[in-house]
């Protein structure tokens, strides 16, 4: 088994879209008017409008009401990021500034349009940068 993307479901997919591109730096490929995906390295996020749930099981995902999930990038320089996506004009709410971790992890954990929470990453201690060369 191979996992290769996530999916964000939304009510507003151009704006998540925009939002996306913007905080990674990944231009996104549309697919379909209502699905769209940033091919990363090692993985893809995919972004579909409330119309694909049809497809699949209408309801079985409602916009805007995810709690429980993190989406995480690994990034260059977390500081940095930081410094990028506040002074953007649609910089996103910030739920914790750049902190390093137990772990060996610099994050800066944010929301984005949705309220899904994204974590930027940047290891910090050898043990940490030793986890990301796997």
């Amino acid at each position: 088994m191979q996992f290769v993307s996530v999916r964000i479901i939304t009510g507003d997919i151009a704006r998540l879209v925009e939002f996306y591109e913007q905080a990674t730096g990944i231009n996104a490929r549309w697919l379909a008017e209502q699905f769209a995906e940033l091919v990363g390295p090692a993985c893809t996020l995919a972004i579909g409008s409330a119309e694909t749930m049809a497809l699949f099981s209408p309801g079985a995902a409602v916009p805007g009401s995810n709690r429980t999930v993190i989406l995480e990038f690994l990034v260059e320089d977390v500081d940095r990021d930081y410094e990028r996506l506040t002074n953007s004009a649609a910089a996103p709410e910030i739920v914790q500034k750049p902190t390093t971790m137990p772990w060996g992890n610099r994050s800066l954990l944010f929301r984005d349009p949705d309220g899904n929470l994204v974590n930027f990453f940047t290891p910090q201690s050898a043990e940490a940068r030793a986890r990301q060369s796997r």
